[in-house]
C-alpha cells in the first residue's frame, strides 16, 4: 500500500512497525457543537483508510479522542474554551453539552456507515496521564512555568517545522496575529501544557496539579491518550489539514520530547470541504450539518458517495446542486444494482472476478483512490462478459471498504417491475415523512405490507425485504 505522508511530502510504501499490525490514531471532535459536513468528510476518509487496511489483511487498532476540555477558540491557545462557549450559548453545563454533542456525533457516524473506533476516550478522563507527561517534560527541560501556567518550549523541539514544511518566519507571516499574543510565552510558538492562570477565571472543569488547580492544554490530550493506548510508537496519525499546524506539530514536539524517540511514521491529512464563498467553519458561522442535508432530501450515504468521488487530498467544493446530482446518481446506482437478477445456472467467474479485485486493490492501495473504485463499479455493471452473480459478488466485496449500502435489496423472486414499484413507494414515503405527513407515510407502509413487503428504517435509510 502506498500513502502520501505529510511528514515527508511524498507518497511512500506503507510499512508498519509490526508486520501486519497497524496502530492508528485519529483526532476526534471538540464536542461543543454539531459536526459539520466538512468535519465528516475527514471522518469518512479515515474510515475508508481503516477499512482498506483491514481489506488488505492488516490488523488495525484505532484510537480516537473526544475533546471535552482545553480546546481554546484559537488554535494558538488563546481566547475562550470552546466547551465553555458552547455551554454559555445553550444555557447548559459543560458536561451536558459534551454528552449531547458526543451522542449527536456518533449518530452522524452511524448514518454515514463510519465504524466507531475500537477505543474512544474523553480528554477529561486522562488528567493523571497529562500531569505525568508534563512533569517529565518540565524535569527534562522542555517545559517552563510562566505566570502559573506551564508552556512547552518549541525552540527545544527537533524538526519542529518539518510537518508543516514551513520555517518560523513563514509561519509568523501566515499565522493569525493572536499566535504571539500570550505575553507569558518566551517564544511565539510555545504552547500551553497546563493552565492555572488563564485569561478567564470561570473555567468549569478544573483539577489539582503540581502547578496549582487548573486544566490541560488542548495538544497534550491527543499525545497522552495515544501513548496510553497505543504505546510509544504509532504507525498512522490522521486528521484534517487544519490540524497540521499547530496541533499535530505540537503533538510531535511534546511526544518525542517525552519518549526520546520518533513517535509516528505516517501522517495523513484530509483536505477542506469548501462552500462557494470559502471554507466551511463553525467559528465563522458557516457550516452545514448532516441533518440539514437530510431535511433537503439528501441521503447520508449519498453524501458519502459524493465524498468518495473525490480524492481525500483534493479540496472539494460543495454546492446544493452538486450534492443533489450525487444523490440522484447514488439512487440510480442502487436501483441498477438491485435490479440485477441471478440466473440459477450462473457460476462465479473466478478469472474475471480476480481481474476486477486486482483493479480494486490497485486503486485503494494507490493512496486511497476511491474515485477509481466508484468508476470500477460502473464498469463492471456494463461488462457483458460478467454475469449477475459475479457482479453482485464483486460489489459486495468492494462494499467492505466503500460502505455505501449498494446491496440492500436483493430478492431473487422479485422481477424488475416489482422492485421499481417498491422503490417508488419508499421514495414517496420518505418525502411524506420529510414533510411531516405521517398519516400518508403510514398509509404507504400499509400498502407495502399488503404487497408482502417489510420495511426497516435504520440509520436514516429504509431497506426492505419480501415476506416469506
Amino acid at each position: 500500500m502506498k500513502l502520501y505522508n505529510t511528514l515527508t511530502k511524498q507518497i511512500e510504501d506503507f510499512i508498519p512497525n509490526e508486520k501486519t499490525k497497524v496502530k492508528m490514531y485519529t483526532c476526534g471532535p471538540t464536542v461543543y457543537n454539531y459536526a459539520h459536513i466538512g468535519n465528516l468528510r475527514t471522518y469518512i476518509f479515515e474510515d475508508v483508510l481503516e477499512k482498506a487496511l483491514i481489506y488488505l489483511g492488516y490488523d488495525v487498532k484505532r484510537v480516537m479522542n473526544i475533546t471535552d476540555v482545553g480546546h481554546m477558540e484559537s488554535d494558538a491557545d488563546d481566547g475562550e474554551d470552546k466547551m465553555l462557549k458552547g455551554a454559555k450559548r445553550e444555557g447548559k453545563s459543560v458536561l451536558e453539552i459534551a454528552a449531547f454533542y458526543t451522542k449527536s456525533f456518533f449518530q452522524d457516524l452511524e448514518k454515514l456507515n463510519i465504524n466507531k473506533p475500537q477505543i474512544v476516550e474523553k480528554a477529561s478522563d486522562h488528567i493523571d496521564k497529562y500531569i505525568e507527561m508534563i512533569k517529565k517534560l518540565e524535569n527534562d527541560g522542555y517545559a517552563y512555568i510562566s505566570n502559573g501556567n506551564v508552556y512547552f518550549d518549541a525552540t527545544k523541539a527537533l524538526n519542529y517545522y518539518q510537518l508543516s514544511g514551513m520555517n518560523e518566519k513563514d509561519l509568523i507571516i501566515g499565522a493569525r496575529e493572536d499566535v504571539c499574543e500570550d505575553e507569558n510565552k518566551r517564544n511565539p510558538f510555545d504552547f500551553g501544557l497546563w493552565f492555572t492562570n488563564s485569561k478567564f477565571n470561570n473555567q468549569i472543569l478544573q483539577w489539582d496539579s503540581p502547578w496549582g488547580r487548573g486544566y490541560p492544554g488542548w495538544h497534550i490530550e491527543c499525545s497522552g491518550i495515544a501513548l496510553k493506548y497505543l504505546g510509544n510508537k504509532i504507525d498512522i496519525h490522521c486528521g484534517g489539514v487544519d490540524n497540521i499546524f499547530p496541533h499535530h506539530t505540537n503533538e510531535i514536539a511534546q511526544s518525542e520530547a517525552y519518549t526520546g524517540e520518533k513517535w509516528c511514521n505516517y501522517w495523513l491529512h484530509g483536505e477542506h470541504l469548501n462552500i462557494s464563498n470559502g471554507k466551511m467553519s463553525k467559528s465563522k458561522g458557516k457550516f452545514l450539518t448532516l441533518e440539514v442535508l437530510e431535511k433537503d432530501g439528501i441521503r447520508p450515504l449519498a453524501y458519502r458517495f459524493f465524498v468518495l468521488q473525490s480524492h481525500y487530498r483534493n479540496q472539494l467544493v460543495f454546492s446544493d446542486e452538486s450534492v443533489k446530482i450525487a444523490n440522484i446518481a447514488y439512487t440510480k446506482l442502487k436501483k441498477k444494482i438491485n435490479s440485477l437478477t441471478i440466473d440459477k445456472d450462473d457460476i462465479l467467474q473466478e478469472d474475471l472476478i480476480n481481474k476486477y479485485r486486482k483493479d480494486f486493490i490497485d486503486s485503494i492501495s494507490n493512496d486511497l483512490n476511491t474515485a477509481n473504485t466508484i468508476t470500477l463499479i460502473f464498469d463492471l455493471l456494463k461488462d457483458k462478459l460478467l454475469n449477475n452473480r459475479s457482479k453482485l459478488f464483486l460489489i459486495e466485496d468492494f462494499e467492505k471498504v466503500l460502505s455505501l449500502n449498494l446491496i440492500e435489496v436483493y430478492n431473487i423472486d422479485c422481477d424488475n417491475d416489482f422492485i421499481a414499484t417498491v422503490e417508488q413507494k419508499i421514495e414517496e414515503r420518505m418525502v411524506a415523512k420529510r414533510n411531516h405527513n405521517y398519516e400518508l407515510a403510514d398509509k404507504i407502509r400499509d400498502e407495502l405490507k399488503a404487497m408482502r413487503v417489510i420495511l426497516n428504517d435504520s440509520k436514516g435509510i429504509t431497506t426492505w425485504k419480501r415476506e416469506d
